[in-house]
This record gives structure tokens, sequence and C-alpha cells, in this order.
């Protein structure tokens, strides 16, 4: 069976590029290890934030915002190396994107955008440093499967036309080159078992398929659930990846692609740069093993490690992923706390993922409105009751009792055999107590909390994500809480080594026929992000990558 384009990975990236490779007039077939339950792949389970530069979201919220500025923000947190040559270009022609066409582009097709802009990965606080000046998270009405929604559609109108064939459990083992060029794929056709979406799926094989094309496109290369994969790449510059971590995304996000790709001549570049967040919580009604959720967190929790220590500047939440990660990874343990309380928590909090925000997910506006108003979105309230890693507590002597009651039962968590960290209640009452010190008046020498009071000089901080600063212990406030959070894998930041094209190159040399887009591509060049992302961007890495490979391997540059 032939066709014009083979599209490997139908999530959003292989989705973007098999549309728009239709639209320039290609046969396309797109094959997919999983089942049409799971179309979209991991996007589906995003909150679905896009990057965008001086947008009318933006400008309507005050936020003054410019290529330039995004450009210095971008190249101040990728931290490129001389190696770099094509993920400088993907990231400056992907930023062009963000600052032009891609919010008109997506507008066509009927996405939307929630009015208020969330200010993700606020940075170290050097001016040339790591992250956004200003507010970029464009959270997409429909949070993921929003984003998903237009190209699913174009998908079956294509596929009504004839002009495009999906092939579901389907497995690609070896990529066919013949003559140096790639020709097609073949793989292994797998059980359908019913599974429903993100449940971990049948592997076993009843029978084989090869497919051929004229140009190839690999969009499947995550590898977060393959742990053994993450800390077989895990960097030595981010210490010693951890004995135990939560999984961000579901099984099938397994790196199985990578070697296929490597096989056939593909460089991989970059492959040490990796993303995970350090805000984890276990899922307490998992859907993939191992499923973990992650806190998108305000400014003002008290961030401690599993002995009890506070977390310098910039670990505050919410500002430097990487550098909270690199710093956790030195503790000599897999977990850390955050400390709160009720006030805190009802605003401040909001968790990542489509399922967890039922409000934007399906476009409720009163369910929304609810956000507004007194206690804690339902999700949350939630975790609350059910979490295994929550706990509550209207002293804090009682409070530092029930956090190492959790440490206790998760003694696994700690590196090296050594022994379960207990943390001391004076010591953690001390902490605190010089916390709310500084927050008496509008004058401190505390950087967080100075944090807290320039996080609300922004009107949609002020309306959503920031309470004013208060003590912790104030009883008005109560209850107490403390979360314990773990590592929970995301993204690589590396990937096959792309032109700007998107032809995948090894050797120095495109290899002809062959395409790569999405994570498999690092999001663009093998690695547009560099060491770090700024938020918004993988979504948007996704759709810039599927786009560009779609079209040059339908013959249509640009």
């Amino acid at each position: 069976m032939s066709s014009d384009v083979l599209v490997i990975g139908a999530g959003l990236s292989g989705l973007v590029a098999a549309t728009e490779a239709c639209d320039a007039g290609a046969t396309v077939t797109v094959v997919d290890q999983e089942s049409e339950a799971d179309l979209g792949g991991q996007a589906y389970w995003s909150f679905g934030g896009l990057f965008l530069i001086d947008s009318p979201e933006q400008r309507r919220m005050g936020v003054h915002d410019s290529l330039d500025l995004a450009r210095r923000d971008w190249w101040g947190s990728a931290q490129f190396e001389d190696h770099d040559r094509n993920p400088r270009l993907w990231a400056d022609a992907y930023l062009e994107f963000a600052a032009g066409p891609k919010r008109e582009w997506l507008h066509r097709m009927g996405v939307r955008f929630f009015p208020i802009v969330g200010w993700a990965e606020r940075g170290d606080g050097r001016a040339h440093g790591h992250g956004n000046s200003v507010p970029r998270f464009h959270i997409t009405w429909g949070t993921g499967p929003g984003v998903l929604a237009p190209f699913v559609a174009r998908a079956k109108d294509h596929i009504r036309a004839g002009r495009m064939r999906v092939h579901f459990r389907h497995r690609v083992t070896d990529l066919v080159v013949e003559a140096g060029r790639v020709t097609g794929a073949s793989g292994a056709v797998l059980s359908d078992d019913g599974t429903a979406r993100g449940v971990a799926s049948s592997r076993e094989v009843v029978g084989d398929f090869s497919l051929r094309a004229d140009a190839v496109i690999v969009t499947s290369g995550g590898i977060g659930a393959n742990h053994d994969m993450v800390r077989a790449q895990w960097p030595e510059r981010l210490g010693r990846p951890p004995a135990h971590m939560l999984t961000g995304v579901p099984a099938f996000v397994d790196g199985s692609m990578m070697p296929v790709a490597r096989a056939a001549g593909a460089e991989l570049l970059n492959p040490d740069r990796m993303w995970h967040y350090v805000e984890g919580i276990g899922n307490w009604d998992p859907v993939w093993p191992g499923h973990g959720i992650r806190i998108l967190p305000g400014p003002s929790s008290l961030w401690i490690d599993a002995l009890g220590r506070r977390l310098p500047d910039p670990a505050f939440p919410g500002f430097d992923t990487m550098s909270t990660l690199r710093h956790l990874r030195c503790t000599g343990h897999d977990h850390s706390w955050f400390i709160l309380n009720r006030r805190i928590i009802e605003k401040e909090f909001a968790l990542s993922g489509s399922e967890q925000n039922p409000d934007l997910t399906g476009k409720s506006v009163r369910q929304l409105a609810g956000r507004l108003g007194s206690g804690a979105p339902e999700p949350i309230e939630a975790f609350l009751r059910h979490g295994e890693d929550f706990v509550q507590a209207d002293s804090v002597a009682e409070l530092v009792a029930r956090m190492n009651a959790v440490s206790a039962s998760g003694s696994e968590l700690v590196d090296g055999g050594s022994s379960t960290a207990v943390l001391d209640a004076e010591d953690i009452a001390e902490l605190i107590a010089e916390r709310d010190a500084q927050v008496d008046n509008p004058f401190a020498k505390d950087r967080q909390i100075q944090a807290i009071h320039a996080a609300r000089g922004y009107l949609g901080d002020r309306i959503m994500r920031a309470v004013p600063p208060h003590r912790l212990t104030d009883p008005e406030a109560g209850p107490l809480i403390a979360v314990r959070l773990r590592v929970l894998t995301r993204k690589t930041l590396g990937g096959l080594h792309t032109d700007l094209q998107g032809r995948v190159l090894g050797s120095g040399a495109v290899i002809e026929g062959l395409f790569a887009a999405g994570e498999a591509a690092g999001f663009g060049g093998g690695g547009m992000h560099g060491h770090n992302a700024l938020e918004g961007t993988f979504l948007g890495g996704c759709l810039f990558s599927g786009r560009v490979a779609g079209r040059a391997a339908a013959g249509l540059d640009g």
C-alpha cells in the first residue's frame, strides 16, 4: 500500500502534519500504535496553554509585549551551545510564528482563548537570564481537546474525501531505506483490546504490515513514560536522577521510535535535555501507571526540601523549573513540600490537565465563574479529600507530625537507601515565623514576599492567581495545609536533528524522504528550546513543526 506521505504518530503534531499535507494535495497514511480512543495523543490531556506574543488578550490585560522582548527571553532561557545551529534557526522561526500568523491561523479554525493570560516561568531574577518578562501563557478555551478539535475535524474531512487513511494499532519497528532514501515503514499489528483513552494497552502482536510512501514524517518521540530511558539520558548537571518518579504522560509515550529512526541513520541531538516538573502529586484517581498531576502554583506557598530547609531564590513556586529541579536533586531525597493554608489553595492552586479543569475543558462559563467565588475548585477539593500527598492541621506541630507520617509511609522515595527524612516541628515553626514577620507592611526584604507584591501588580494575577500577602498561621486563613511534591516526568527537549523544512539529518546530510516534527524533533531542529522552556511552547512547537513538516513533505514549502 502506497501514499505520498506516511505520518507515524497520531498526536497533535502528526495530525497537523497530515492535514497540512492533505491540504497541499498529497495523499496521506497515518499509523499509530494505539487505538482510535487515543487520537490526539498527549495533547488531549494537556491544559492547552499556548505561547503568543503581543496578542489582543495580552493588550487587553495591559501587557506590553514584543518580538524583540520575547527573543531576548528565549535566548536567555535557551542557553544555546555552539552545536545548536538548527535549534537556533527553529527558535527564531517559531518566535516569528508566535508573533505573527499563529493566532490568526488558529482563530480561523475556531480556536479561542481564555481572556486572562497566565504568567508561567517568571524567571531567575536576571534581566538576561531565564524566564518570561511578561505573561504569555494563553489558555485555550476547551484546553487540550480544544486545541486538537479543528485538526481532528479536518482529518475526518480528508478521510471521508479519500485523501487520508488511518491505521490504528500499527506499531512501527523499522523504517524502509532504499538507496539511501526512506521509502516507507514496517512493523507489527497489535491486538485491539478496547482500552479507554490513556489506559495502558496490550502489546500482543496479531500480524505485520509494510507501507510505502514518497515521504515519511516521524511524529512519535516522547519518552516520559519510560523511566529507564529518562534515567539513562539524565544529565549530570541536574544531579542524581530520582529513584522514584511520577509519570505525567500515558504509557504509550515510551520512546520506541527514537532507536528506529537512528537505525535508519537519523541523528539524535541533545538527548540529555529534558523538562520534568517538581510540583508533581500522585493522582488519587489514576488513568495510567504511576499517574501524576502537576500543580500550577501561585507565588505564595512556602517551599521546603525533605529536610525542612527553605528553597533559595529563584526556587519560588512557578518561577524557574530547571533550577529548582537541579537544586532538589542535590538534597538526597526524592520529595519536597509546599506549606500553605486554605486561603492560598483556594485561589492559587490550579492543576494541569484537561480532566482536572472541567470548566475550561467543557467551555462552561457557569462553572468557571465558581473560581472567582469562595472555596477551591472541585478537583482541588477532591485532592484534599483523597490525595495521598495532602495533609491539613490547625497547628504547625500537628501539621509536621502528619507530614512525617506521609514521609514514613513513602520511605521508598529516599535516594540511595538513606534514612527517611524527619522534619522538626520547632524548626518549621521558626521558618514560618520568619516568613510571616515580613508580611505586616508593604516593605519586605524577603524575596518571595517581594515576588508576591510584584505578581499582584499584574491584573490577571490579582484576579485569579495571587492572594494578598498574609501570615500562613493567620487563623482566619486556616487550616494549614502541606503538600508533598515529587518529580513528574513530562518532555524531552532534544530530538531528531532537522533542518528548517523538517527534513531529518544524519552525518551532517539530509536523509532523503525522512521528516520529523513535534517532540520527536525536539519541537524543531533537535531542540529549539535549548536548555529551558518558557511554557506554552510544547503544544505550540507541535503545531509549528507539524505545519512545516507536513507542507514540506507534500512539496509545499512554508
